[in-house]
């Protein structure tokens, strides 16, 4: 068996901990292990490297991914798509296991369709994906929120300001929420629930007339005023997936919040920070608990799935299941951060 395994999409903490996973399973079968670099795109080009027990040994705390990755997608055009297809017959792969978020695993999902043996394992730090409780990459980017937001508290209490931090979150405010939650936020936006910029200049005045001074609100990238049609954006440049490349609500805020209220405001970008370092503990287990199970579906004859967390247990479900939509938060969990508001 010649397995083909690829990280696609942004990367995030956990992806070195996944392919480590497979290639030490995959030894106990007897398996092969070749690497596809960059995402999709080392199928387009036929870039690859070989993948065995020494390469994989130490990167498990490491961030980022040693096959690199890249937001390539091969069905933009028929050709690529076919080009694709047909490279991973030259290169003799049984299997393709897809370490990605949404975009990722739905060229897998396709490719699957057209008769390639196809392994989906979830990774985002949005923890957006339909059918698994958790994707690796989530847990470190909300402890990263939440180290920034203990930071800026103190910055923020003694120049009396308003602070706007803008964390990812196109689609969902899972980052906002949890982060916000844990790092005591005054308030959290997210796409989830559109907002009232008067409301949340209501709080700001509230806490600066009343003694505390200042405010902190977590605001997610894809977070909407009522009043505003469609995201706030600095530019309409997309990906190649065709997604508007979003930012801009937290300078966006500040300007508002500023204007309406007279509270000196500043704003905070955490971008690509949420994405960076050393994996946290829980992000290094699932992510070996999820490339250990990738590998036992190849032994079992099963494709076309995604491995997913349930409860505590990992099971597997079919990748279009897992794609098919956007897991938004739970709003029960919004609810409780919404008694910290003010």
């Amino acid at each position: 068996m010649k397995i083909g395994i690829l990280t696609g999409g942004g990367d995030c903490p956990g992806l070195n901990a996944a392919i480590r996973a497979v290639v030490r399973k995959a030894a106990d079968y007897k398996y092969e292990v070749i690497g596809i670099k960059d995402g999709w795109k080392g199928l387009v080009d036929i870039d690859t490297v070989p993948l065995d027990t020494r390469v994989a040994s130490g990167i498990l705390p490491r961030g980022g991914t040693i096959l690199g990755t890249s937001r390539t997608n091969p069905f933009k055009t028929p050709e690529t798509a076919e080009s694709v297809i047909a490279n991973i017959k030259k290169l003799g792969l049984d299997v393709v296991i897809s370490v990605g978020g949404d975009d990722t695993l739905g060229v897998a999902a396709k490719l699957f369709k057209r008769g390639v043996n196809t392994i989906g394992v979830p990774k985002t730090i949005d923890n957006d994906l339909s059918g698994t409780d958790f994707t690796f990459g989530f847990d470190t980017a909300i402890s990263i929120v939440t180290e920034a937001l203990d930071r800026l508290h103190t910055t923020t209490e003694a120049h009396h300001r308003a602070m706007i931090v803008e964390v990812m979150g196109r689609h969902a405010g899972w980052i906002a929420t949890y982060g916000g939650l844990a790092g005591g936020a005054d308030m959290i936006l997210i796409p989830e629930k559109p907002f009232d910029i008067e409301e949340v200049c209501g709080i700001v005045k509230k806490r600066s007339y009343e003694g505390k001074g200042f405010s902190i609100i977590v605001a997610a990238e894809g977070a909407v005023p009522k009043e505003v049609e469609g995201y706030i954006t600095k530019d309409t440049k997309k990906d190649a997936f065709g997604h508007v490349m979003l930012g801009g609500i937290g300078e966006f805020l500040a300007k508002e919040i500023e204007k309406r209220t007279g509270v000196e405001s500043r704003h905070v970008v955490l971008g690509h920070l949420q994405r960076g370092g050393s994996p946290t503990a829980h992000d290094r287990i699932l992510a070996t608990r999820y490339g250990v199970r990738a590998v036992e579906l190849i032994n079992e004859g099963k494709f076309g799935r995604m491995v997913a967390l349930q409860g505590n247990k990992i099971v597997d479900i079919p990748l279009e299941e897992g794609v098919k939509k956007t897991k938004t938060v739970d709003m029960e969990i919004y609810k409780v951060a919404e008694v910290f508001f003010g």
